[in-house]
C-alpha cells in the first residue's frame, strides 16, 4: 500500500520556522508562494531582474529578490522555473548559496533524476509535486480544500528532510487531499510517460486522428469537432469521479458496447509495445538527452511542431465553435504564442 500523508501527519511549525525562496512565478510558482504566505510562512520570490513576472509578484503582495539574493537569504529553496532552465539558474545563482543545512526542493524530479543538477551532499533535497496545474492548487487552497501531491526525499543530510517536506506540503495545502510518498525516479519516469502516452501525446493524437477520419469521409468538421473533442470532457469528468466503471454506467448501452467493441482495435498490442519503448527511452535517459539537446540547439524541431499543430484544422474549427459557447469560458491561443 502507498504511504500517504495528511494534515494530521504534519508539523506546520517546521516550515514556519524557515525562510522560503520560491524560484519562478509561473503557474506553480504563483500558487506555492501565495499559499505558503497565507499559511504563515516567510516567503520571497526569486526572479531575473528583467522578468515580466517581477511586478506581478509585487502586485500580489510578495517580496521579490533576484534569484541569487533569494537563494542566499533563504533556508529552503523551491525550484519552480521550467525544467530546461533550471540547470543554468542553479549553477549561476543557487549553488553558490547552498550552505550546509539548507533545503533544496523541486516540484518535478527531472533534473535530479537525469543528473543535470547535482546538489552538494550537506543539504537536504526533497520534492512536493502537486498533481494539478498551479491555478487549481491556488483555487482549491482558497476554498479550504487541496489537490493531491507526490512527496519524495532524495537526500536527507539533516535527518529531518521528510518531516520538512510534509510541513511544506501542509502549508501548500496538499496534505488536505493527501501527499503520496514516492521517489524522484518514480515521479519523473511516470510523469513523463503519462504525458507522452496518455495525457498529452496519446490523447492529442487520438482526437486529431478521429477528427481527420470523419472529415476525410465527408462529414462536417463542426460535427466531427463535437464528437471527437468537445464531448471528451464529459467522458473524462465521469472517469474522474468514478473511474471507468462509473463512465460505463453513465453512458448508453450502445456507447458501452462501442467501448468494448472498438477499444482493443484502436489500442492494440503494437500500441502497447510502442508505449513500452517510450517508457524504456525515459528510463534509460534517451528522451531526456534528446530534449536537453533540442533546447541547446534553440528548439528548431519543437518550434516547428508547435507551429504546425497550432494551424491544424481542428484548432480553427474549435476556436470558432467555442466563441459561440461562452459557457465553456473559451480561451484562444494564437499561432506563435
Amino acid at each position: 500500500m502507498a504511504t500517504i500523508y495528511y494534515d494530521k501527519d504534519a508539523n506546520p511549525e517546521l516550515i514556519r520556522s524557515k525562510k522560503v525562496a520560491v524560484i519562478g512565478f509561473g503557474s506553480q510558482g504563483h500558487a506555492h508562494s501565495l499559499n505558503l504566505r497565507d499559511s504563515g510562512v516567510e516567503v520571497c520570490v526569486g526572479l531575473r531582474q528583467d522578468s515580466k513576472s517581477w511586478k506581478k509578484a509585487e502586485d500580489a503582495g510578495l517580496t521579490v529578490k533576484t534569484v541569487a539574493e533569494a537563494a542566499e537569504w533563504a533556508d529552503v529553496i523551491m525550484m519552480l522555473a521550467p525544467d530546461t532552465a533550471q540547470p543554468a539558474i542553479y549553477e549561476e545563482s543557487v549553488r553558490p548559496h547552498l550552505a550546509p543545512g539548507k533545503t533544496l526542493m523541486f516540484a518535478h524530479g527531472f533534473n535530479i533524476r537525469f543528473g543535470t543538477i547535482v546538489p552538494p551532499s550537506d543539504v537536504d533535497v526533497s520534492m512536493v509535486a502537486p498533481k494539478a496545474p498551479g491555478h487549481r492548487v491556488r483555487e482549491l487552497y482558497l476554498e479550504g480544500q487541496g489537490t493531491p501531491a507526490l512527496l519524495a526525499v532524495y537526500q536527507d543530510a539533516s535527518g529531518q528532510a521528510k518531516e520538512m517536506a510534509i510541513s511544506y506540503a501542509h502549508a501548500l495545502g496538499v496534505t488536505r487531499a493527501g501527499a503520496l510518498e514516492t521517489t524522484f525516479a518514480e515521479e519523473t519516469e511516470t510523469d513523463l510517460f503519462g504525458e507522452q502516452a496518455v495525457l498529452c501525446g496519446g490523447v492529442s493524437a487520438l482526437v486529431k486522428a478521429a477528427f481527420e477520419t470523419l472529415v476525410e469521409a465527408g462529414y462536417q468538421p463542426e460535427v466531427a469537432y463535437f464528437e471527437c473533442m468537445h464531448e471528451l470532457k464529459l467522458i473524462v469528468d465521469l472517469m474522474y469521479r468514478g473511474g471507468l466503471n462509473y463512465m460505463r454506467y453513465s453512458v448508453s448501452d450502445t456507447a458501452e458496447h462501442g467501448d468494448y467493441y472498438a477499444g482493443s482495435q484502436i489500442i492494440t498490442e503494437e500500441t502497447k509495445y510502442t508505449m513500452s519503448q517510450l517508457l524504456k527511452d525515459i528510463q534509460d535517459g534517451t528522451y531526456a538527452h534528446n530534449w536537453i539537446e533540442e533546447n541547446k540547439k534553440g528548439r528548431p524541431w519543437f518550434n516547428e511542431q508547435r507551429r504546425r499543430q497550432q494551424e491544424h484544422l481542428i484548432e480553427k474549427v474549435g476556436a470558432n465553435l467555442r466563441a459561440m459557447m461562452p459557457f465553456v469560458d473559451p480561451v484562444e491561443i494564437k499561432p506563435g504564442e
